[in-house]
């Protein structure tokens, strides 16, 4: 989550936005942004609904702005990669 904010205004610039999902509570949200300085949205899936219909544990989705999985990174985000995934489908104008 860290790496995100560290580079929030990369993606921004990249008119993408960067949203945390996680099975935790919004007051344990609310605590684990405040700590570590995160202004970026961070949403409780307590239940795991997001989870189960995205099959995801730990990953990273580049999502268009219809709704369509463009790409997808398992494991800890690397931005770099995903800045430029992102740059990627810009130019071929799928996003």
């Amino acid at each position: 989550m860290q790496a995100f904010q560290k580079e929030l205004s990369l993606f921004e610039k990249q008119d993408a936005q960067v949203l945390g999902v996680s099975s935790d509570t919004t007051a344990t949200h609310q605590e684990f942004a405040r700590e570590h300085g995160l202004t970026f949205p961070l949403l409780a899936d307590e239940k795991g609904t997001v989870q189960k219909l995205y099959g995801a544990g730990r990953a990273t989705f580049v999502i268009d702005k219809a709704g369509i999985i463009r790409h997808i990174q398992r494991g800890f985000p690397d931005t770099g990669k995903l800045l430029a995934q992102i740059t990627k489908l810009q130019q071929e104008a799928q996003i």
